[in-house]
């Protein structure tokens, strides 16, 4: 059967054109109840569904990102306060020179607290 068989010539109906009407009318009752007909459709929605959910990722992805690199320069702001407040006591200790060395532990002595 040839498809030109479901299309009308001229004034005479094509010798399949009932059937050409009744596929068509089972396409659209088919889209109208949500059913996809067309594979390349369901193909469509089901990678934009994809490319949707791959975005809402990436955002969120973006955001952590952007929350990590605001800790980390956080953390390295306060560490380097710690590390200037160390070399400032480290230069006034060495400037008074009231700060003495503690003695050397004796070895084989517990020190003070301890449960021996």
């Amino acid at each position: 059967m040839t498809r030109t068989g479901f299309y009308p010539k001229g004034e005479r109906p094509g010798p399949y054109q009932h059937l050409a009407e009744e596929f068509e009318r089972r396409v659209k009752e088919a889209q109208a109840t949500g059913i996809v007909t067309d594979p390349k459709v369901s193909q469509i929605e089901r990678l934009k569904a994809q490319v949707a959910e791959l975005k809402e990722r990436l955002t969120e992805r973006d955001a952590d990102l952007a929350e990590l690199t605001a800790f980390k320069t956080l953390a390295i702001s306060r560490l380097t306060a710690q590390h200037e407040e160390i070399e400032r006591l480290r230069e006034q200790a060495a400037a008074t020179g009231n700060v003495r060395r503690l003695p050397a532990a004796r070895s084989g002595t517990a020190p003070y607290g301890s449960c021996r």
